[in-house]
């Protein structure tokens, strides 16, 4: 079992940065480790990956303005949000997926609120 732990959200202006981090109380390393954000009434949006590699993919409506991460510790990535707008505004959410097994693991959530 990989339990994961969202932390950064708040509320930003439109245009400003905001920094999210899920940590693991493991290792990312035999993990891929996506971003996915929800907003009421809406369906789940894929926003960023990062692999072992690593290598990193993001959604078109991000791609751009943020930048998805790993320490070198690899026990917490970070999802960098520049530029935010307003249609950015959802529970953002962590999730790990093993590379060899079937484990498919999801944190609880932190909001992001983009508004004047």
């Amino acid at each position: 079992q990989l339990q994961l732990v969202e932390s950064g959200g708040g509320l930003v202006q439109p245009g400003g940065p905001l920094r999210l981090s899920c940590t693991a109380v493991i290792r990312f390393s035999l993990y891929y480790v996506n971003w996915y954000r929800q907003a009421p009434g809406k369906e789940r949006e894929w926003v960023a990956q990062i692999t072992s590699g690593p290598t990193m993919t993001y959604a078109d409506s991000v791609k751009g303005r943020f930048t998805i991460s790993i320490d070198n510790d690899k026990k917490t990535v970070d999802l960098q949000m520049r530029s935010l707008k307003p249609e950015d505004t959802a529970r953002y959410y962590c999730n790990a997926v093993a590379q060899f097994g079937v484990g498919n693991y999801w944190g609880q959530g932190t909001q992001v609120t983009v508004s004047s």
